[in-house]
C-alpha cells in the first residue's frame, strides 16, 4: 500500500475514533507533514499517551491542535516539545517562523529539533525552558499550547498570551479535558480586582466538582473543550529526566564534579606561587 492510501486510512481511523470530521487546516496539515521523521508508523505506535511522556497518540494531537484553532501568521508557543510532531503541524499552518517551543527536557529539544529539521521546519526555534515560565522573549503569543495536564495553566503563560488570543491544555488529573480558554470580556476588571490580593494565584475550580462554574482561571472563560485525553503532568524545574530532586544529594555530586575538575598537585602549586610573585 502507497504511502497516500496509508495516510488516507490514518485520517479515516482518526476522524472515526475522535467522533467528527476533521477542520480542513488540521486536515491539511496532517498531509503535508511527514510522519516518519517523528515516529516509527506501525499500528501500535503512539496510540497511548502513557506509553512515552514525549509521543503522544495522533488522536490527542488532532484534539489539541484544533482546539487551538490557529491561522496563518499566528505566534504560537508550543509548551512541551516533545518529539515535535504536534510542532510541525501548527508550524505548517501558521508558518514555521512564527512557531516557538520549549520543553524542559533537554534530550526532548535535541530530538525536536531534529525531527523538525528532517522534516523541513528548521525555521522553528525550539529552546530548553521550564515550561512554567513560558518564552517571555518573544511574547506576546496568538496562541499558546501547553502539552501537559494542569489543573490551571501558570500565570506567565497566561500573561504572555496576547489580546484576544487563546491557550489550550489538558485541564485536570489523571483523565483530561482538552480545554480551549480565551479573555473574558471582564478580563480587565478581574485583573484589577486580583492582581494584588491572594485571588490572583489562587487555584481555579475544580472541573469535576460539578458546581456549574467555569473551572477556566480568573480573567478567561472556557470557549472550547474536546476529549479525552491523557497527558502526563506538568513538570518542574528539577523534575525532568535524569535531574536528581533531592536538593542535597544533587548539590553535592555538582560540588564532587567540580573538585574533580579542578587543577591540583604539586606542580599546580607552583604555577600558583609563581602568579603571585
Amino acid at each position: 500500500m502507497d504511502d497516500a492510501s496509508l495516510r488516507a486510512d490514518m485520517i479515516e481511523g482518526l476522524e472515526h475514533q475522535i467522533g467528527e470530521s476533521l477542520e480542513p487546516p488540521v486536515l491539511t496539515a496532517l498531509q503535508r507533514v511527514p510522519r516518519d521523521p517523528f515516529v516509527d508508523d506501525t499500528p501500535r505506535s503512539g496510540t497511548v499517551d502513557d506509553d512515552d511522556p514525549h509521543s503522544l497518540s495522533l488522536a490527542t494531537v488532532v484534539r489539541l491542535v484544533t482546539a487551538l484553532d490557529a491561522t496563518e501568521g499566528d505566534s504560537v508557543l508550543v509548551v512541551g516539545a516533545g518529539i515535535g510532531y504536534s510542532v510541525a503541524m501548527l508550524a505548517e499552518i501558521a508558518g514555521a517562523r512564527h512557531v516557538h517551543a520549549v520543553d524542559i527536557d533537554r534530550a526532548a529539544v535535541v530530538a525536536a529539533r531534529s525531527n523538525l529539521d528532517a522534516a523541513g521546519y528548521e525555521a522553528v526555534l525550539v529552546d530548553r525552558a521550564d515550561g512554567a515560565d513560558g518564552l517571555p522573549a518573544y511574547a506576546p503569543y496568538d496562541r499558546i499550547l501547553l502539552e501537559a495536564a494542569v489543573v490551571e495553566p501558570p500565570r506567565a503563560l497566561r500573561e504572555q498570551l496576547a489580546p484576544g488570543g487563546r491557550l489550550v491544555y489538558p485541564r485536570g488529573a489523571g483523565v483530561q479535558t482538552v480545554a480551549a480558554i480565551e479573555p473574558s470580556a471582564d478580563a480587565d476588571a478581574a485583573g484589577a480586582s486580583t492582581a494584588d490580593g491572594p485571588a490572583a494565584d489562587a487555584p481555579a475550580a475544580d472541573p469535576g466538582a460539578g458546581d456549574g462554574e467555569d473551572p477556566a482561571p480568573a480573567g478567561f472563560e472556557t470557549v472550547e473543550t474536546h476529549g479525552p485525553a491523557r497527558l502526563k503532568p506538568m513538570l518542574v524545574d528539577g523534575e525532568q529526566p535524569g535531574v536528581e530532586r533531592n536538593r542535597a544529594r544533587r548539590e553535592d555530586a555538582e560540588h564532587a564534579e567540580r573538585d574533580r575538575r579542578r587543577r591540583h598537585g604539586w606542580e599546580q602549586d607552583w604555577i600558583d606561587w609563581d602568579d603571585h610573585l
